[in-house]
Protein backbone atom coordinates (compact mmCIF):
# COMPACT_ATOMS: atom_id res chain seq x y z
CA UNK A 1 0.00 0.00 0.00
CA UNK A 2 2.82 2.39 0.90
CA UNK A 3 4.48 1.78 -2.51
CA UNK A 4 1.19 2.53 -4.29
CA UNK A 5 0.76 5.82 -2.42
CA UNK A 6 4.37 6.79 -3.12
CA UNK A 7 3.87 6.02 -6.81
CA UNK A 8 0.71 8.10 -6.94
CA UNK A 9 2.46 11.04 -5.25
CA UNK A 10 5.35 10.85 -7.72
CA UNK A 11 2.92 10.66 -10.67
CA UNK A 12 0.97 13.67 -9.36
CA UNK A 13 4.15 15.71 -8.89
CA UNK A 14 5.20 15.00 -12.48
CA UNK A 15 1.94 16.56 -13.68
CA UNK A 16 2.18 19.66 -11.55
CA UNK A 17 3.56 22.83 -13.06
CA UNK A 18 6.82 24.03 -11.54
CA UNK A 19 7.52 27.76 -11.21
CA UNK A 20 10.64 28.76 -13.14
CA UNK A 21 10.24 25.94 -15.66
CA UNK A 22 8.70 25.68 -19.08
CA UNK A 23 5.70 23.36 -18.75
CA UNK A 24 5.23 20.19 -20.74
CA UNK A 25 4.27 21.10 -24.31
CA UNK A 26 0.54 20.67 -24.95
CA UNK A 27 -1.76 21.23 -27.91
CA UNK A 28 -5.51 21.75 -27.83
CA UNK A 29 -7.03 20.72 -31.14
CA UNK A 30 -9.63 18.38 -32.59
CA UNK A 31 -11.51 16.38 -29.98
CA UNK A 32 -9.57 18.09 -27.17
CA UNK A 33 -10.59 21.61 -28.23
CA UNK A 34 -8.76 24.50 -29.84
CA UNK A 35 -9.01 28.21 -30.46
CA UNK A 36 -12.39 29.84 -30.99
CA UNK A 37 -11.43 30.43 -34.64
CA UNK A 38 -11.02 26.64 -35.07
CA UNK A 39 -7.21 26.67 -35.17
CA UNK A 40 -5.13 24.55 -32.79
CA UNK A 41 -3.63 26.18 -29.71
CA UNK A 42 -0.09 25.20 -28.67
CA UNK A 43 1.56 26.01 -25.36
CA UNK A 44 4.72 26.88 -27.30
CA UNK A 45 2.79 30.02 -28.36
CA UNK A 46 3.45 31.34 -24.84
CA UNK A 47 6.74 32.99 -25.81
CA UNK A 48 8.09 36.37 -26.93
CA UNK A 49 5.69 38.22 -24.60
CA UNK A 50 4.67 38.01 -20.96
CA UNK A 51 1.44 35.99 -21.03
CA UNK A 52 -1.32 35.76 -18.49
CA UNK A 53 -3.26 32.55 -19.01
CA UNK A 54 -6.65 31.98 -17.42
CA UNK A 55 -7.90 28.40 -17.23
CA UNK A 56 -11.50 28.67 -16.12
CA UNK A 57 -14.56 26.60 -15.30
CA UNK A 58 -17.40 28.59 -16.93
CA UNK A 59 -19.33 28.39 -13.65
CA UNK A 60 -16.41 30.23 -11.96
CA UNK A 61 -15.94 32.90 -14.66
CA UNK A 62 -16.79 35.74 -12.26
CA UNK A 63 -14.37 34.62 -9.51
CA UNK A 64 -11.52 36.76 -10.85
CA UNK A 65 -13.45 39.46 -12.67
CA UNK A 66 -11.85 42.17 -10.50
CA UNK A 67 -8.38 40.98 -11.54
CA UNK A 68 -9.37 40.85 -15.22
CA UNK A 69 -10.84 44.36 -15.03
CA UNK A 70 -7.67 45.65 -13.35
CA UNK A 71 -5.55 43.99 -16.08
CA UNK A 72 -7.56 45.80 -18.76
CA UNK A 73 -7.04 49.09 -16.94
CA UNK A 74 -3.27 48.52 -16.87
CA UNK A 75 -3.32 48.65 -20.67
CA UNK A 76 0.04 46.90 -21.01
CA UNK A 77 1.92 47.26 -24.30
CA UNK A 78 0.49 44.58 -26.64
CA UNK A 79 3.95 44.11 -28.17
CA UNK A 80 5.21 42.86 -24.78
CA UNK A 81 2.06 41.42 -23.14
CA UNK A 82 -0.57 38.90 -24.17
CA UNK A 83 -3.45 37.01 -22.61
CA UNK A 84 -5.05 33.63 -23.17
CA UNK A 85 -8.39 32.44 -21.79
CA UNK A 86 -8.88 28.68 -21.87
CA UNK A 87 -12.35 27.51 -20.96
CA UNK A 88 -12.75 24.09 -19.32
CA UNK A 89 -15.94 22.99 -21.09
CA UNK A 90 -16.14 19.68 -19.20
CA UNK A 91 -16.38 21.49 -15.87
CA UNK A 92 -19.90 22.82 -16.45
CA UNK A 93 -23.41 21.66 -17.16
CA UNK A 94 -23.81 24.44 -19.75
CA UNK A 95 -24.00 23.13 -23.33
CA UNK A 96 -20.85 23.63 -25.41
CA UNK A 97 -22.73 25.55 -28.13
CA UNK A 98 -23.88 28.16 -25.59
CA UNK A 99 -20.34 28.68 -24.33
CA UNK A 100 -18.95 28.72 -27.89
CA UNK A 101 -21.37 31.52 -28.82
CA UNK A 102 -20.30 33.55 -25.76
CA UNK A 103 -16.62 32.96 -26.54
CA UNK A 104 -17.02 34.22 -30.11
CA UNK A 105 -18.58 37.40 -28.74
CA UNK A 106 -15.75 37.75 -26.20
CA UNK A 107 -13.17 37.25 -28.95
CA UNK A 108 -14.72 40.17 -30.87
CA UNK A 109 -14.89 42.33 -27.75
CA UNK A 110 -11.30 41.53 -26.71
CA UNK A 111 -9.39 40.80 -29.94
CA UNK A 112 -5.97 40.80 -28.21
CA UNK A 113 -6.94 37.87 -25.98
CA UNK A 114 -6.72 34.36 -27.43
CA UNK A 115 -9.84 32.37 -26.50
CA UNK A 116 -9.47 28.59 -26.39
CA UNK A 117 -11.80 25.68 -25.63
CA UNK A 118 -10.66 22.65 -23.62
CA UNK A 119 -13.33 20.04 -24.32
CA UNK A 120 -11.79 17.16 -22.32
CA UNK A 121 -10.10 18.69 -19.24
CA UNK A 122 -6.86 18.15 -21.13
CA UNK A 123 -4.90 20.76 -19.15
CA UNK A 124 -6.25 19.38 -15.88
CA UNK A 125 -4.68 16.04 -16.83
CA UNK A 126 -1.54 17.26 -18.61
CA UNK A 127 -0.56 20.21 -16.41
CA UNK A 128 -2.29 19.27 -13.18
CA UNK A 129 -4.39 22.44 -13.13
CA UNK A 130 -7.14 22.66 -10.58
CA UNK A 131 -10.45 21.43 -11.97
CA UNK A 132 -13.74 23.26 -11.44
CA UNK A 133 -11.85 26.46 -10.61
CA UNK A 134 -10.42 29.68 -11.95
CA UNK A 135 -6.66 29.30 -12.51
CA UNK A 136 -4.28 32.17 -13.26
CA UNK A 137 -0.85 31.45 -14.71
CA UNK A 138 1.78 33.96 -15.79
CA UNK A 139 4.59 33.06 -18.19
CA UNK A 140 7.74 35.02 -19.00
CA UNK A 141 8.97 35.72 -22.53
CA UNK A 142 10.76 32.36 -22.69
CA UNK A 143 7.58 30.48 -21.75
CA UNK A 144 8.59 29.74 -18.15
CA UNK A 145 5.88 29.69 -15.51
CA UNK A 146 6.56 32.60 -13.17
CA UNK A 147 3.28 32.80 -11.23
CA UNK A 148 0.35 30.49 -10.48
CA UNK A 149 -2.84 30.93 -8.47
CA UNK A 150 -6.09 29.02 -8.33
CA UNK A 151 -9.34 30.23 -6.85
CA UNK A 152 -10.37 33.81 -6.24
CA UNK A 153 -7.43 36.21 -6.13
CA UNK A 154 -7.49 38.83 -3.37
CA UNK A 155 -6.11 42.39 -3.60
CA UNK A 156 -2.77 41.51 -2.01
CA UNK A 157 -2.26 38.60 -4.42
CA UNK A 158 -3.30 40.83 -7.34
CA UNK A 159 -0.50 43.23 -6.47
CA UNK A 160 1.97 40.31 -6.46
CA UNK A 161 0.74 39.23 -9.90
CA UNK A 162 1.02 42.77 -11.30
CA UNK A 163 4.54 43.08 -9.87
CA UNK A 164 5.54 39.82 -11.58
CA UNK A 165 4.10 41.00 -14.89
CA UNK A 166 5.71 44.42 -14.73
CA UNK A 167 9.11 43.08 -13.69
CA UNK A 168 9.12 40.71 -16.65
CA UNK A 169 7.75 43.18 -19.22
CA UNK A 170 10.93 45.20 -18.83
CA UNK A 171 13.39 42.34 -19.21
Amino acid sequence: MKKILTGLCIAASLLALTPGEIPKEVTLSGKNGGRVDGMPWHSRMLTDKVYVLFYVDPDKKDDNEAFIDALHQKNYDKEKYGSVAIINLKATWLPDFVIAKKLKAKQKEFPHTIYVKDKTKYLVREWGLKDDASNILIFDKQGKLIYQHDGTIDKEEMQKAFAVIEKNLNK
